[in-house]
């Protein structure tokens, strides 16, 4: 099925003697655009004249929408079922996503209401990091936060043989659970929302009593613009000598990373710790753990490059997904 039969399939709530463009034409239009980096209705405008060659050639598109008809159905269609078709085309023209699913939130601020910067839309990601597609989205309620929402999420994406990093807001007995259930591996940060867990492992490792049980890689120093930086990688071997292991399903490794960064200003000099059920070496961890940045990344291009928080498609769009999701 082509993308354009995959969006015929999502109900059109406009009344047929009003209809000028097929809601399939619109929304194809819509994918094209904002896949190009557009974040504006008048770029998309412009866009579609300019490739109107293209869009009818490929996609059987004649007559390309005005702006305030792209605005009016932007705020009438069912942005969850689009956001699944989009998603259903990448699947389809890319094999191979890649192994690790990086888990992040993010509030858009331009859906906030005047005066109430709390009550922007925020959005749970899940992105292969190798690839840079994105797995699945949902809306994070302002009654609930991040934890069970991705919980939710488990139920149905496949994580089979996939790796899922996110930070230590994640880190928690039942998502184990989830992900391993659903034969998926995870790499969690650790940090003192889990405070005697987390005591017990900083103390292994700050203690230097115990460096026959630790195994330890440091990648090569990065030198970029006056910004040094070198990162350490290390693991416990036998995991064994500490406690509560079996609440944690699935956990075969434990580790810390420690990166030292100097500028012409200072130095800092920060570890964190992570949990895992994968069994690797310290290098593929710190490979991992460094991946998972790239969602990060993500969200600074979004913010800045493309302008995320100020783009007029995405405030009408996303603010549709709330009220269909409500």
């Amino acid at each position: 099925m082509t993308a354009r039969e995959k969006f015929e399939t999502i109900e059109d709530p406009r009344h047929p003697s009003y209809v000028e463009h097929k809601l399939s034409d619109i929304l194809t239009i819509i994918m094209c655009g904002m896949l190009c980096g557009l974040d504006t209705l008048s770029g998309l405008v412009i866009y579609a004249d300019g490739r109107s060659a293209f869009l009818k050639e490929h996609f059987g598109i004649a007559k390309i929408p005005s702006k305030a008809t792209l605005s009016r159905v932007l705020s009438i269609v069912n942005g969850a079922k689009i956001a699944s078709v989009i998603i259903d085309v990448m699947r389809e023209n890319i094999v191979d996503f890649g192994q690790v699913i990086a888990v992040d939130g993010k509030a858009i601020r331009a859906t906030a209401e005047k005066g109430k910067p709390h009550s922007a839309l925020q959005i749970l990601t899940a992105y292969f990091t190798e690839s840079g597609v994105t797995f699945g989205q949902k809306t994070i309620h302002e009654k609930t936060n991040e934890i069970p929402v991705f919980q939710e999420m488990l139920e149905y994406l496949d994580v089979s043989e996939k790796t899922i990093t996110a930070d230590a807001m994640h880190c928690q007995k039942e998502t184990c659970k989830k992900i391993v259930a659903k034969k998926g591996n995870y790499v969690f940060g650790l940090k003192e929302n889990h405070k005697n867990f987390y005591d017990d492992i900083r103390h292994y490792f700050e203690s230097g009593m115990n460096c026959d049980n630790i195994e330890t890689f440091e990648s090569p120093i990065e030198n970029a613009r006056g910004r040094v930086e070198r990162r350490i990688c290390s693991k416990i071997i036998d995991i064994s000598c500490l406690g509560n292991l079996k609440e944690w399903k699935g956990l075969k490794t434990v580790f810390a990373v420690r990166r030292i960064v100097s500028d012409k200003h200072k130095t800092t000099d920060e570890t964190n710790y992570y949990i895992t059920s994968l069994s690797e070496t310290p290098e593929k961890l710190l490979a991992i753990t460094r991946e998972h940045w790239k969602i990060e990344n993500l969200h600074w291009m979004l913010d800045v490059v493309f302008s995320e928080d100020d783009c007029q498609i995405q405030e009408s769009f996303q603010a549709n997904i709330v009220e269909k999701a409500s």
